[in-house]
């Protein structure tokens, strides 16, 4: 269970520096692989969801299926890191994978019978796996760079992730382009969905567990042994009691908030099908270029971490402003009663230009957003064990707010309500975050968990038993780092 069998000799002394970046057991090779593993799961859920409805002309049974996978992701997006650091990446992250292939096939049967049971079933399912999903990928993005660069391979991480997004609204495209008037995306667009995600699926048991993982300091990413239920009861407690996680919780709950809105009532309702389809090509695609800007902001701007972090808030802050202040000048002139004509891309000539340069800016915000609170959130630790808790804990919060923000849109709130309030939720997150940064993040090289740990009172024997440290390989690590570099590919 864990980390164990060969990966004993890992510890917390250097090996010796000066490897390859391309290294198996480098973060740029391990970050490149979860990355190509949500480029085909959550990658692929994305450009599907962006369809409005799951591409169908009745978004009931999506609204339906995506609160039942929100509620069930709540939950395990905390419980996930626990059975991240017990059972380690391959096994977490094969059954994650596994069950966003169901989610796909759902829709492939409701094309035909237009029976949500299974939908609704497959997404409380999904739920789970992408609790434990998204809780391995986000300890193995924080924790597997050097922290000089973890806003660089978040954003690495980011683009390869949502160019999954960018096919995956080719897909649609392509296979729905000369279906004009049809509201309802064909069979051979799931299959191929389900595809991809059988591929991700297998992708899954390339990762390292995190001891194996040498980063280009030299340094380990973890030197526990392994981890076990007590260890990760008490750990997963105490994170509803961290003033830190508590700071972020607005920032969480907004991040997928917005999505039901932009999906269902921008994308959904003001274009045909063909061109929603090019639209998540480019809202995808701006997510890239908006992980490289901001990523690259937040480390190499200033010599400060805490005025990299600061002025990374600010940025993010004015962006979204101005975004959402265009949304709502889009906003004002339909509703639920007032629905707009539909665009497409092709015939509609200028009307078309204001709408999708809107949607391509909310793909562009989403990504500074959350690459951002990713930053802090790697900022605040280093080793695996504690960021994958941070991160479960991030996707659970946020994804309790999905759940919310599907029903709000199934119960036909008013669209212009649905956009005051994440424009409300996401600018109540930017202090917040601030002062986060302001007190947390250290420049002298420490985390604020360092400190935190030095004054923390002792945790209970048995939990204790569950980080075995390896300390005693250090010598043996010391003498012969070449062989224990060896192991780790």
């Amino acid at each position: 269970m864990g980390f164990t069998g060969d990966e004993e000799a890992a510890a917390a002394a250097k090996v010796p520096a000066g490897r390859s970046l391309f290294r198996y057991n480098s973060p740029l090779v391990q970050v490149s692989l979860i990355g190509l593993v949500c480029f085909c799961c959550p990658g692929m859920f994305n450009a599907l969801s962006g369809m409005g409805g799951g591409g169908q002309v009745d978004p009931t049974a999506a609204n339906n299926a995506n609160t039942a996978l929100y509620t069930t992701f709540a939950v395990f997006g905390i419980l996930g890191s626990g059975v991240y650091n017990i059972f380690g990446p391959k096994i977490t992250l094969a059954l994650g994978c596994s069950t966003y292939v169901l989610y796909s096939g759902s829709f492939l049967y409701y094309n035909h019978h237009k029976d949500q049971t299974f939908a609704i079933i497959a997404g409380a399912l999904l739920g789970i796996g992408a609790g434990l999903l998204w809780a391995g990928q986000g300890a193995i993005m924080t924790s597997y760079p050097t922290r000089a660069r973890k806003g660089t391979y978040i954003s690495l991480f980011w683009t390869i992730f949502n160019l999954g997004g960018v096919v995956g609204g080719l897909i649609p495209f392509i296979l729905n382009y000369h279906r004009e008037d049809s509201e309802t995306v064909n069979d051979q667009t799931y299959i191929a969905f389900m595809c991809f995600m059988s591929a991700g699926a297998l992708i899954s048991f390339a990762i390292l567990s995190p001891d194996r993982v040498v980063r280009d300091d030299g340094t380990r990413c973890t030197n526990i042994k392994y981890s076990n239920v007590s260890t990760e009861f008490f750990e997963i407690i105490k994170l509803f009691l961290n003033w830190k996680l508590l700071l972020i919780v607005p920032a969480a709950w907004a991040s997928n908030f917005f999505y039901t809105y932009q999906f269902n009532n921008v994308n959904g309702k003001m274009f045909n099908l063909r061109t929603r389809g090019l639209n998540n090509v480019f809202y995808w695609g701006a997510q890239m270029v908006g992980s490289v800007g901001i990523g690259y902001m937040l480390d190499f701007c200033f010599k400060s971490r805490r005025t990299r972090g600061l002025v990374g808030v600010g940025i993010v802050a004015v962006f979204g402003t101005a975004i959402w202040a265009g949304g709502l000048a889009n906003q004002l002139p339909y509703s639920f009663k007032k629905l707009p004509k539909r665009l497409d891309f092709k015939k509609s000539g200028s009307d078309f230009a204001g709408p999708f340069v809107l949607y391509f800016c909310y793909g562009l915000l989403d990504a500074m957003f959350q690459s951002l609170v990713y930053w802090v959130i790697g900022a605040l630790a280093d080793n695996s064990e504690t960021l994958s808790r941070y991160t479960g804990f991030y996707k659970g919060v946020q994804s309790a707010g999905s759940a919310v923000a599907w029903q709000v849109d199934k119960n036909k709130v008013p669209m212009l309500n649905q956009l005051i309030v994440n424009w409300a939720l996401t600018t109540l997150s930017y202090p917040l975050l601030a002062v986060l940064v302001y007190l947390a993040v250290k420049d002298d090289g420490s985390s604020a968990d360092a400190a935190d740990a030095a004054s923390a009172p002792p945790l209970p024997a048995s939990v204790k038993d569950g980080y075995k440290e390896l300390g005693k390989y250090t010598s043996a690590i010391e003498n012969d780092g070449s062989q224990v570099v060896g192991r780790s590919t």
